[in-house]
């Protein structure tokens, strides 16, 4: 078991804010290091918007837990029925991830209420102490680095995605290790779009910067598509290939296919990493997918049921192929932008 940058900077965090707390004469040093926990977010950019989101919120809360102190009193039910409001307040201003920060700021401001207005501002600092915290040691303690991770994620992704679509069709793997592994992927690839949106919502001051990023968010928004096309095909091949009752050469054709495209990808991202010759390119198949199609339409040997089945299987080739064409023609125009080569408007006219 490892322990992630994200949770160190939770401990980290947890223990500043006890240390501030003490060292600033915090009667409850603990309600930082609770608000502390809340705060750590796994990119730059949420942190930000979530400590102003809390800021609002908590000082609308501390009003709320005020006032209702002079109304209602700070028995438990009070208590229990302003948390209520709050919730349904936070709700109302689309702030859910404030929930239970501000909960905590109502219940520790009305409990203490009757002590006096000294310990209510001590537990209003104790929050804002772990606010302002947890907030710093996310900036500045191994500050996220999504761009990194995306690539690597992706990667391991390709080649876990080449395995399972080399062994859908010649039915080499064993049916539980072959489902444990598709859900696999499945998994990662969720993780994918989750670093994809994390990097896609940094701001970057700079105006070439930004745009260098924007260029780049579509070249791993591709790499993300063609992932996906290939879990379709994969998904298309467990269901409707041996479903089909297709002679030998139908099969080795569609087999051939798939394994010319999973080298393709291979070579795609091999060529992102630069580590192809100069002067070579990514091996793509000669496009066969179409004439594939049009054959199975126009065949008389197979039942309608088995060439719908068969059609389908190849659709899904045609998309995956299409998606890895596409991605290498966004490989080769941000590689010429990088080296600072002359555009090629016949090849950008294809994007």
């Amino acid at each position: 078991m490892t322990i992630g940058a994200r949770v160190f900077k939770t401990g980290l965090a947890v223990a500043i804010a006890l240390w501030i707390g003490s060292l600033i004469g915090l009667k409850l040093p603990l309600i930082a290091a609770i608000a502390s926990v809340v705060m750590i977010q796994p990119s730059i950019y949420r942190s930000w918007v979530q400590v102003l989101q809390q800021l609002q919120s908590n000082v609308l809360g501390a009003a709320v837990a005020i006032a209702a102190v002079w109304l209602v009193g700070s028995s438990p039910l009070s208590i229990g029925i302003v948390s209520v409001l709050v919730i349904l307040l936070c709700i109302r201003l689309r702030a859910e991830e404030t929930i239970g920060l501000t909960v905590v700021t109502v219940v520790v401001l009305m409990e203490a209420h009757g002590l006096g207005w000294p310990l209510v501002m001590d537990r209003l600092a104790a929050l804002l102490t772990g606010i302002v915290t947890a907030f710093v040691v996310n900036i500045a303690i191994a500050p996220p680095r999504h761009r990194g991770r995306f690539v690597a994620q992706v990667k391991k992704s390709q080649t876990q995605l080449s395995l399972l679509l080399r062994t859908a069709v010649s039915n080499e793997l064993r049916e539980n290790v072959f489902n444990r592994e598709l859900s696999d992927l499945k998994g990662q690839l969720r993780k994918l779009e989750d670093a994809y949106d994390l990097y896609a919502e940094e701001r970057v001051v700079r105006k070439a910067p930004r745009a260098d990023r924007s260029r780049l968010l579509v070249v791993y928004q591709g790499m993300l598509n063609a992932l996906e096309r290939g879990v379709t095909l994969i998904e298309a091949v467990e269901v409707h290939y041996f479903a089909a009752a297709a002679d030998g050469a139908w099969r080795r054709e569609i087999d051939s296919h798939i394994e010319s495209l999973c080298a393709y990808h291979e070579h795609l991202m091999w060529k992102w990493d630069g580590l192809l010759k100069p002067g070579a390119s990514a091996s793509a198949p000669p496009p066969e997918t179409s004439a594939l199609l049009e054959s199975i339409a126009c065949s008389a040997e197979m039942e309608r049921a088995d060439k719908t089945r068969l059609a389908v299987v190849a659709s899904a080739i045609y998309a995956y192929e299409e998606r890895l064409r596409r991605l290498d023609k966004l490989v080769e125009h941000w590689q010429d932008r990088r080296d600072g080569a002359p555009e090629n408007p016949e090849r950008l006219l294809g994007l």
